[in-house]
């Protein structure tokens, strides 16, 4: 994967480890506003060709080709597209889970049922299936776990929506389990704002190829 050239707002990792939490976050929010609005500036076309790139990347990696269960997600329209890698993957016969909407607005997960299943069950949210609700721990029976963000770097730094979901439920992955963020190629970075609570990512996958990122991803 080539190098990203660095964008005018980036912050080098030395400028994000001194940045107080309440700069950091402010960080963050600009930076979530620079990358959303460079989505959404995406063709409807390009969008699409760049769903069935990375459906071809992530399908490449050893972890995924080997996988029985895979724990992914509907993306939303502006995100680099899952449904050519659902339909890819549930094609293979492997298990896949996605997140939910669960009891007291908590998010859960799903089996995947096929592509008629998958509906939007509240406003503004990305499509879901129908399946009852396995509970947080479900995630456990993923043996890669593919994540949306916003951008990612080589430390495996990832940002997110700034709900802190993701932080909060990759803590039910078993322990040697990739987690892949799945972003545009222009979103790798050199470094994100990262806070105490942040969880790493262990791999990035764009449309142009995927890497190790995180400690010990060079060993």
């Amino acid at each position: 994967m080539s190098a990203v050239a660095q964008p005018p707002w980036h912050a080098d990792e030395a400028t994000v480890r001194r940045s107080r939490p309440r700069d950091t976050s402010e960080e963050k929010d600009r930076l979530r506003r620079q990358i959303r609005a460079r989505r959404a500036h995406r063709s409807t076309r390009r969008r699409t060709e760049t769903a069935q790139l990375l459906a071809e990347v992530v399908l490449t990696i050893p972890e995924v080709a080997a996988a029985g269960c895979v724990s992914v997600y509907a993306s939303r329209p502006t995100e680099p597209g899952t449904g050519p890698l659902i339909e890819a993957l549930a094609a293979r016969g492997v298990r896949l889970l996605l997140p939910v909407l669960g009891t007291g607005l908590q998010r859960d997960w799903a089996e995947y049922a096929g592509p008629d299943d998958l509906r939007e069950r509240a406003p503004g949210r990305p499509p879901e299936p129908s399946g009852p609700p396995l509970g947080a721990a479900a995630l456990g029976d993923a043996d890669v776990v593919l994540v949306p963000a916003l951008a990612v770097d080589a430390a495996g730094g990832r940002l997110g929506q700034g709900g802190g979901w993701y932080d909060r439920v990759l803590a039910h992955v078993r322990p040697g389990v990739p987690v892949v963020a799945l972003v545009h190629e222009d979103e790798v970075l050199d470094a994100v704002p990262r806070e105490a609570h942040d969880q790493i990512v262990t791999g990035v996958a764009t449309s142009d190829g995927w890497r190790r990122v995180g400690p010990g991803a060079d060993a």
